[in-house]
């Protein structure tokens, strides 16, 4: 977009302008670097998280996070885990990573507590060192 004034000619002319591609690119780059650094954790298997009061926790990127809903089902991130072997291989395949990621179980609050206590051995049986428990803040009253 330019603007030009012609006026009486010369070589004093002012010619007025207006450059905004300066400003499209740096406005792209700011979107890029936004797009790029603003994480989004979506979950999309539905589960009911215990209500307990905890220190506010955020997970990274980069942490594993299995999740056990009401009928014992195993999903890592969002793709169900077949068994309790599979689940195992994996893990195993995580604890060779340095640093190694923290594991969040993420269990339904109506789910039983044996599927819970399976992935704790899974984790235990593939070394995983850091595994935490992801809840829903207690209701204020």
């Amino acid at each position: 977009m330019a603007m030009q004034l012609t006026g009486g000619g010369g070589p004093d002319e002012v010619v007025a302008s207006i450059n905004t591609t300066p400003l499209v690119d740096v406005m792209l780059v700011l979107l890029i670097i936004f797009l790029i650094t603003i994480p989004v954790v979506n979950f999309s298997v539905p589960v009911e998280l215990p209500k307990l009061r905890n220190a506010l926790r955020e997970s990274r990127p980069k942490d594993i996070v299995i999740t056990v809903d009401a009928r014992g089902g195993l999903h890592w991130f969002d793709a169900p885990v077949a068994s309790q072997a599979a689940l195992v291989e994996r893990l195993r395949a995580v604890a060779k990573q340095d640093p190694q990621p923290e594991v969040h179980i993420r269990g339904d609050a109506s789910s039983r507590y044996a599927p819970v206590g399976r992935v704790l051995l899974a984790c235990q049986r593939a070394g995983i060192a850091n595994v935490g428990f992801i809840t829903e803040p207690a209701a204020r009253s």
